[in-house]
């Protein structure tokens, strides 16, 4: 059976420096150091920090005072900041640089007199952290129909931004929405969305012409990882979301010649290395690497650390 990997997957820039983050904390500051939330959404990425003495915390009532503290990847409200500080807690901040981008988006436009509009998943952590980053109410749409319950009058100042992780697609289609509604709206180009989950969709779509089955690697509350096992099917293509080797399943493989295999941007590569081991057991494959984009961001890590 032939394996062909997409180009890129995996990890981005902003998934690195935030598990480098929790890594050089604990080499400078020792064990345990606290992260609130899951660093980046992947089980074995957070196992792995565990077991190195980072302790996982849903809120900062459960820091010591004073203690070596993480916020994760995905943005934290600023009353979270503000808790922080009160609790004279020592924080180095990994929300992804591209996420902290669309805050000081939100901010802007709040500043300029612009009611806000998040286009977004209600319960993802990175759109509870930018609602939480401006003193002003915040509406949430996912999808264009959401588009047709709003109340605001016609000629109402709006502004939008997105939540980083989704569909190019989808919300191309939710901005052509709010601009058919709302001529006069403003908010950055769908390019803005970020650079890695760009590189990403593109590689799955091409990645799904040439192969008879698409596995993604990554966790079900990855939102990007979700998103390229939907852009797959919608390819026509049988597509599924996998954790690890473990979950890759035979029959998935009955008559197939092709198989393509991405990963989300907070999968490790390892996890990849363990699905190619799952496919070995079943038949023999043969591995090929997709031509594709060449990433070579890097983001710095916080004053401190370095």
């Amino acid at each position: 059976m032939r394996v062909i990997l997409a180009q890129p997957r995996g990890f981005c820039a902003g998934v690195v420096r935030a598990i480098d983050i929790v890594e050089h904390a604990l080499l400078k500051y020792g064990t345990p150091v606290y992260v609130r939330h899951e660093i980046v959404h992947n089980k074995h990425v957070v196992d792995s920090l565990h077991q190195k003495g980072a302790r996982f915390v849903d809120d900062l009532t459960e820091v010591p005072r004073g203690a070596i503290t993480i916020f994760s990847a995905h943005g934290v409200a600023k009353s979270v900041e503000d808790d922080a500080q009160a609790r004279q807690l020592h924080v180095f901040d990994a929300t992804c640089p591209l996420v902290i981008k669309v805050h000081n988006q939100a901010r802007k436009y709040i500043a300029e007199g612009y009611q806000l509009i998040l286009i977004g998943e209600t319960e993802h952590p990175e759109v509870i952290g930018t609602i939480g980053q401006v003193n002003a109410p915040v509406t949430v749409v996912r999808n264009a129909s959401d588009v047709d319950g709003l109340l605001f009058s016609a000629d109402a100042r709006l502004a939008y931004v997105t939540q980083t992780t989704l569909s190019i697609d989808d919300t191309r289609s939710v901005v052509h929405a709010l601009q058919r509604r709302y001529p006069h709206i403003v908010g950055p180009d769908t390019r803005d969305i970020c650079y890695a989950v760009q590189n990403r969709q593109t590689a799955v779509r091409e990645l799904s012409r040439c192969v008879d089955v698409v596995l993604v690697v990554g966790a079900k509350n990855s939102a990007n990882s979700v998103v390229m096992r939907s852009i797959a099917s919608e390819a026509g293509v049988p597509s599924y979301l996998v954790a690890d080797g473990s979950e890759v399943q035979v029959d998935w493989m009955r008559d197939v010649e092709t198989v393509g295999v991405t990963a989300g941007a907070s999968t490790p590569e390892v996890l990849v290395e363990d699905v190619l081991s799952a496919l070995r057991r079943i038949t023999k494959i043969e591995v090929e690497v997709m031509a594709g984009r060449q990433e070579r961001a890097v983001f710095n890590l916080p004053a401190g650390l370095i």
